[in-house]
């Protein structure tokens, strides 16, 4: 019997769109890890939908339109910069961050870099609602060395000290600390109305100016 309480996954209900208009979230507090295993296992055919835990919170959250566009464009040309630099990378995307009984995370975007790891680099997540700081301790207690927040056209580059996440102007990564993040930003944001020429203009500004 499902517990009460415990969202029920979408083919349990009345069939939802693949990709809503806006972000759908649901938190529930108060839950163990067992209940949240449960959720996850309710889910596992439910594509897109991004489940979280930690500290007895469990979030459910269905990316909307913009998310995804968001979403796909930051992962997109971090891609394209670390081939033109010549970086060996691997795109995670999605894929769960997982530490027993602690903390789970789906980040939208995730990379390792340099070589291949069972925690990524680095976690990006496109923010439509509160809750930015929750997500930074998620991370933190997962030990992924940086978190990207992309939230109302700024892009939030958090890198991990030994007391927690620290803001900076730039990647403290190799390989990704002479982005320009800057002109990604300008990019993604040109996404939003025509994805090919903010495709066409970022890679044309990276090779003209290498860096």
């Amino acid at each position: 019997m499902q517990p009460p309480g415990i969202p029920v996954a979408p083919s349990l209900r009345t069939p939802q769109p693949l990709v809503p208009q806006r972000d759908q979230r649901i938190v529930h507090d108060g839950r163990s890890w067992e209940q949240f295993k449960s959720i996850q296992t309710g889910f596992e055919q439910a594509s897109g939908v991004r489940l979280f835990y930690y500290d007895g919170t469990v979030e459910v959250l269905m990316p909307g339109r913009e998310h995804e566009l968001f979403s796909w464009v930051i992962g997109h040309l971090i891609g394209l910069f670390l081939a033109q630099k010549g970086v060996f990378f691997q795109p995670t995307g999605a894929m769960t961050q997982e530490k027993e009984r602690e903390v789970s995370a789906q980040a939208d975007q995730s990379f390792c870099l340099g070589s291949v790891k069972p925690i990524p680099d680095l976690s990006i997540e496109v923010v439509f609602t509160s809750g930015g700081a929750d997500k930074l301790t998620r991370y933190q207690a997962l030990g992924v060395p940086e978190v990207w927040l992309w939230q109302d056209g700024v892009l939030g580059v958090y890198h991990l000290r030994s007391q927690g996440y620290e803001r900076c102007d730039r990647s403290e990564l190799e390989g990704l600390n002479d982005l320009d993040l800057d002109l990604l930003r300008q990019s993604v944001l040109m996404a939003e109305t025509d994805t090919g020429a903010a495709i066409r203009q970022f890679q044309q500004a990276i090779a003209v100016n290498p860096t």
